[in-house]
């Protein structure tokens, strides 16, 4: 007997896709083998890395987290939605790049749509803020202090 399978429609980095998906099937899974997004990074698969986390209707989501049924009808950014239009590097990308903010990059899509979102909320975080906003996203290579700054630096970039 084969598994039932749903219709979703996502609206993902701006263009519309429709899927027939199992109902368990999460939405870090639909991104990076039905979409074929693979910068979408699953880490501890337990919510706990922050590796796969993703913009949901603008706000950060554990993609390893939530089912893609659940996302019917949502717009979601993924890192390769950060980009600017013509391709080149967002200010958040740019920020990260121009401060180091990355070593084996396996967290940086993550941090970067984390950090995307913490500056729509907050734009100009004090030094703790900055601190705060990436908290919750683990890095094994980096020490933070880096990721920081570019925190900072996308701030007077004005992401």
């Amino acid at each position: 007997m084969s598994e039932e399978l749903h219709d979703v429609r996502l609206m993902v980095n701006g263009a519309t896709h429709e899927l027939r998906v199992p109902a368990r099937r999460l939405l870090s899974d639909a991104l990076r083998h039905d979409l074929r997004l693979t910068g979408t990074h699953v880490g501890c698969e337990h919510g706990v890395c922050g590796a796969c986390t993703v913009l949901v209707d603008g706000a950060p989501m554990r993609s390893c987290l939530m089912f893609a049924v659940s996302a019917e009808g949502a717009e979601v950014t993924t890192v390769e939605g950060l980009a600017n239009p013509d391709g080149s590097l967002g200010p958040v990308q740019q920020a990260f790049a121009e401060c180091h903010g990355l070593q084996c990059g396996f967290c940086t899509p993550g941090f970067l749509t984390t950090i995307t979102a913490g500056l729509r909320e907050n734009p100009t975080p004090t030094h703790e803020e900055a601190r705060e906003m990436v908290a919750g996203n683990l890095c094994r290579c980096t020490g933070y202090q880096n990721i920081v700054k570019a925190v900072e630096r996308a701030a007077e970039l004005g992401s």
